[in-house]
């Protein structure tokens, strides 16, 4: 019995060895999902010519991440939404592992510092649509 158990974590740290190292690349290499279900439809931002992007529930650049809830946050669901073609993302305020997920994607694409935190850089990146 002892024997059994220790081959079993044996196998568990092998391939936990082999699996670890490779499951944050995978996880930001990888296009965020869509979910089906969506609470939430993005307006489309307003945009003049010559003028950034707006979609009506924030105007500011205040540094903006996972765990906050708010005006920001629907700012920057709106902008990704727009910005991903129409792919739906939930424009609830709360900004979570999906929202955290588009803006590390957002960030790869756009050439920026990849940390998941809207910053003055990712606004305009994104107000630049």
């Amino acid at each position: 019995m002892l024997v059994r158990h220790r081959v079993a974590l044996a196998s568990a740290a092998a391939l936990g060895a082999v699996v670890l190292p490779v499951a944050p690349v995978a996880a930001y290499s990888a296009e965020p999902a869509v979910s089906p279900a969506v609470s939430a439809v993005a307006p489309a931002p307003l945009v003049e010519p010559g003028a950034p992007a707006y979609c009506g529930y924030y105007d500011g650049n205040a540094t903006t991440r996972r765990g906050q809830s708010g005006a920001a946050v629907r700012e920057v669901q709106c902008l990704i939404t727009y910005w991903s073609g129409g792919q739906p993302l939930a424009v609830d305020g709360i900004f979570g592992a999906r929202t955290e997920s588009w803006v590390v994607h957002f960030q790869d694409v756009k050439g920026l510092r990849v940390d998941g935190i809207v910053g003055p850089q990712t606004w305009a990146a994104l107000r630049a649509l």
